[in-house]
């Protein structure tokens, strides 16, 4: 007795389910062939025409997969790659001294140094992975989902027995993402406008840690959009006052009229991930209502 067919069964075979059946077709399966469905033809989806479409997808599989995963909202951890565990930089410190090469001593020592900005942030993303909820919603630590302060922030979520997100972008010399990223929310972007795109799309909050090209290029478009009011105002926390003091005098660009004086109070300095997480927290709580209020009228 045949099966009665279900009232609401699919009318077309999915995509997936043709792309499968699909059998060889001797000579319409070779090299230049046009034969193949274009869903599953990697040479027409990688030719220049389809730009448009590469962007939509990696614009779509970031977004539907977060909205799988139930990602709603996220605190960015930006910072430069470049930093070490502290205990990596002293073991650099161990064999530069060994060496006896003086430079490469003093770029050593350096590396120590730094490596206080990789503890602050892997203890951020333990922080607010452990309060996941004082912001009145559950949010998850979202980085580059590189080394360096990117490790540290996803580090910190993982060793706290949460998840969180890595938004990598493909570079010829980059390594693999860092291990502690939660493999559902582990993505690769071709595009950094798509990337930048991403992070802000659920960001609640943005912690700067001290970086480079790419951490300036990252919190320079926050600033922008922010500024210029195409994205709401949330909180935006720049780790270590005097490194950013010393790169950017925002005093120069008050005097000069290339911004306003009130330009500057779109950020707040922190020394440590402690005071971070209690600024953003404020900003939510009604603890700063000069904050709440201009984030309520959308500013």
């Amino acid at each position: 007795m045949s099966e009665k067919p279900h009232l609401r069964a699919r009318n077309f075979p999915s995509a997936e389910d043709e792309a499968r059946a699909v059998q060889p077709h001797g000579r319409y399966d070779g090299p230049g062939s046009a034969f193949r469905m274009a869903f599953t033809d990697t040479e027409f989806l990688l030719r220049e025409e389809l730009r448009p479409v590469r962007l939509q997808l990696e614009l779509l599989k970031a977004e539907l997969i977060q909205q799988e995963q139930g990602v709603e909202s996220s605190v960015v951890v930006f910072g430069s790659a470049r930093f070490k565990a502290p205990e990596v930089a002293a073991a650099l410190l161990a064999d530069a001294v060994a060496s006896g090469d003086e430079e490469a001593i003093r770029r050593a020592r350096q590396m120590v140094n730094n490596a206080r900005w990789y503890e602050e942030a892997r203890r951020f993303g333990e922080l607010v992975t452990r309060e996941s909820e004082a912001l009145g919603e559950p949010v998850i630590v979202a980085t580059g989902g590189g080394p360096g302060i990117m490790e540290a922030g996803n580090r910190g979520a993982f060793e706290a027995g949460g998840r969180s997100m890595g938004m990598s972008i493909f570079l010829p010399f980059e390594e693999a993402p860092n291990p502690y990223i939660t493999p559902e929310l582990c993505f690769q972007f071709h595009y950094f406008a798509i990337r930048k795109m991403h992070f802000l799309m659920r960001a609640v909050a943005l912690v700067s840690f001290p970086g480079g090209f790419g951490t300036l290029d990252e919190l320079f478009e926050v600033l922008t959009l922010t500024q210029t009011r195409k994205i709401r105002r949330r909180p935006i926390v720049l780790i270590g006052r005097d490194f950013w003091q010393r790169l950017i005098d925002f005093e120069v660009l008050i005097e000069h009229g290339v911004i306003s004086a009130q330009d500057v109070e779109l950020f707040h300095y922190a020394e440590t991930a402690e005071e971070a997480w209690a600024l953003i927290k404020a900003a939510y709580s009604g603890d700063n209502p000069a904050l709440v209020a201009r984030q309520m009228k959308g500013n």
